[in-house]
């Protein structure tokens, strides 16, 4: 059941973390993205294997920096060139994984680093042109319970090489990391053993390339660098600088590390001591993350609520300012004023001020009965005003919401390739039809309203397009934005056209009219500015950052995984009495070191001497 329990908790983590999306560049993106890879490639190329197959072999990742002799070391353990060294390896792309024959199970499906493909020495034709993946090569020289994945170079010049080289140390059971007395210092290997440490990884370093002499001193401060680096419980190995014999290292000097490697396969102790440091370091790692994500997630949303914010207050302003221009009398200036004088006269309209409006109505009662010809120069003039009002408060509304986002580096980047600092370019030929309509919206009121066996009498003997003009002056009507002159004349004009509908349709319906055509129109300028932000937020629509709520699942999922953690006993997680004790198999040097150091016989003065020669590397 414990074991049941972790499963699922990982599962369903691995299922929320996969569900993330983290597509604006907020200041936590780009790590979190990293890190999203990384979680889900700890989960499906380690955790979630090893935990299935507590009994799979003990996978040795060797790793380290371009020339530090990994696969010389590898091919050394075994005896025979299995993976080519050099700088131009021609499997970069494609490591090679030694194991034991009776272990090609293990690897050769996707149990392990499902993500790559897998070939054997006899399809490794082509490899070098193909896509990554795995080079199984099996050899009786590998204890049965052991394998070793020489992994590219992590200081590659080739950025896909330091990837798959970060994932690989990632599925590992055991880090060895080879370095040398030159490059121990480097600050690339350095930056993975921080995350080794980090993780908890089980780790071994070989220290390569040590000059006779020097192996105390270079071993004991590389001993002190991964102790100040969290790392005083690594295994150091300290391999001298000798000529290779037919390309490989002496058995003497890889006998160390042959030695560190059979412990690892064979005890089990030993070897169920490595599993839970690793495994226990990689399910604290990935929680720590899945937390870190779920803060991310929350950055997400919270800069796609301001950028739609920015938005929705631009064109809330642009709204506002069409609302005042339609309401303050700003619109019964300049042409639609000069329309409307043609109506009523300029001269008339003065004498009015000592002879009352009798006049005056009756000249308008003219112009709406249709003895005039100014209506449709009233009613272009109404809809070229209201749709210059129109325009400039979406072009001020695009240029507002478009300098907002490009001082935001979320919304800077949704911007790349678009031109949304002007309005649409189709804007004008949108707003012309609305405000058509709209004013067909008032003729049809108007119309109505007549319909009433109380005004259809007056109503028709004014006309309903007379009458459907002197309403959308009345809408205009209050004087707030008109100064000087102008106030007495578009005053006095909207006073008159308010007066006239109501000697046709009474207080009551007038004000009822008025409201209605003023609600049609803003519903109208609102639908096209809509559609105009939409075409920011149909930007941040396409992130997908706006989706459901993925921070509270990663939170709930690692809360998860650490109860069925604490739950689950030491016997249950990596038991001796689970592990196999490894089997046949011998790593090249295996035994050397105890055998240079055994107390020769006193017959024997020269071969002692030889010996201690042999492990000086003086011979």
């Amino acid at each position: 059941m414990e074991h049941d329990e972790l499963v699922g908790a990982l599962l369903t983590l691995r299922s929320r973390v996969a569900d993330v999306r983290l597509p604006l560049e907020t200041a936590s993106a780009p790590v979190a993205r990293a890190d999203r890879t990384r979680v889900l490639d700890q989960l499906d190329d380690y955790l979630l294997p090893r935990l299935r197959d507590p009994g799979a072999p003990v996978l040795v990742v060797v790793g380290g920096s371009t020339g530090a002799g990994k696969s010389t070391v590898v091919n050394s353990l075994v005896g025979a060139e299995v993976s080519p060294s050099g700088v131009l390896r021609p499997t970069t792309r494609w490591p090679v994984l030694v194991h034991h024959p009776l272990d090609v199970r293990w690897f050769s499906s996707d149990r392990v680093l499902p993500s790559l493909s897998r070939a054997d020495a006899a399809g490794e034709q082509g490899l070098a042109g193909a896509r990554p993946g795995l080079r199984l090569v099996a050899s009786e020289a590998v204890p049965v319970g052991l394998a070793l994945l020489d992994a590219p170079d992590v200081d590659s010049v080739e950025e896909g090489n330091r990837v798959l080289a970060a994932q690989l140390l990632g599925a590992a059971d055991v880090w060895l990391f080879v370095t040398t007395a030159a490059r121990y210092a480097d600050a690339v290997p350095w930056e993975l053993l921080a995350d080794a440490a980090q993780r908890g990884t089980h780790l071994a370093l070989v220290l390569d390339r040590v000059d006779a002499g020097a192996e105390t001193a270079v071993g004991e401060h590389l001993k002190q660098m991964l102790a100040d680096a969290g790392l005083s419980s690594a295994t150091v190995i300290v391999v001298p600088e000798v000529a290779l014999e037919d390309g490989l290292l002496p058995e003497h000097a890889v006998g160390p590390i042959a030695d560190f490697l059979t412990r690892t396969a064979t005890d089990p102790a030993v070897r169920a001591a490595a599993l839970a440091e690793t495994w226990d370091g990689a399910v604290a790692d990935v929680s720590r993350r899945a937390l870190e994500l779920a803060d991310a997630a929350d950055e997400q949303r919270a800069a796609d609520a301001r950028l739609r914010s920015a938005v929705t207050a631009a064109y809330a302003t642009a709204s506002a300012q069409i609302a005042h221009a339609t309401s303050d009398g700003t619109l019964l200036r300049g042409e639609v004023l000069a329309r409307w004088q043609d109506v009523v006269g300029t001269s008339e309209w003065f004498r009015s001020l000592e002879q009352g409006v009798s006049r005056l109505r009756d000249r308008v009662v003219g112009f709406v009965r249709g003895r005039r010809p100014a209506e449709p120069a009233l009613v272009e003039a109404v809809a070229h005003g209201l749709s210059a009002v129109i325009q400039d408060a979406a072009e001020e509304a695009a240029e507002r919401a478009h300098s907002a986002w490009r001082h935001d580096p979320a919304g800077l980047a949704l911007l790349d390739g678009l031109a949304l600092s002007r309005a649409s370019s189709d804007l004008r030929t949108r707003t012309a039809e609305q405000v058509r309509a709209w004013q067909g919206d008032v003729l049809a009121l108007v119309e109505t309203e007549g319909a009433d066996k109380r005004t259809t009498a007056r109503a028709l003997s004014y006309g309903v397009n007379g009458l459907g003009a002197v309403l959308m002056v009345a809408v205009f009507a209050s004087t707030g934005g008109i100064t000087g002159a102008e106030i007495g004349i578009v005053g006095g004009s909207a006073l008159l056209a308010q007066r006239l509908l109501e000697a046709v349709f009474g207080d009551d319906a007038v004000r009822r009219l008025t409201q209605e055509a003023h609600s049609r129109l803003a519903a109208r300028t609102d639908a096209l500015l809509d559609e105009e932000s939409s075409r920011f937020t149909r930007q941040l629509d396409a992130t997908g950052a706006r989706g459901r709520d993925a921070a509270e699942g990663l939170r709930a999922s690692a809360a998860a995984v650490g109860s069925a953690m604490a739950a689950r006993t030491a016997a249950t997680a990596w038991g001796a009495g689970e592990l196999p004790a490894g089997g046949s198999g011998h790593l090249r040097g295996t035994g050397a070191v105890a055998r240079s150091v055994a107390v020769p016989d006193r017959e024997e003065p020269e071969r002692s001497r030889w010996w201690s020669r042999w492990f000086r590397g003086d011979g």
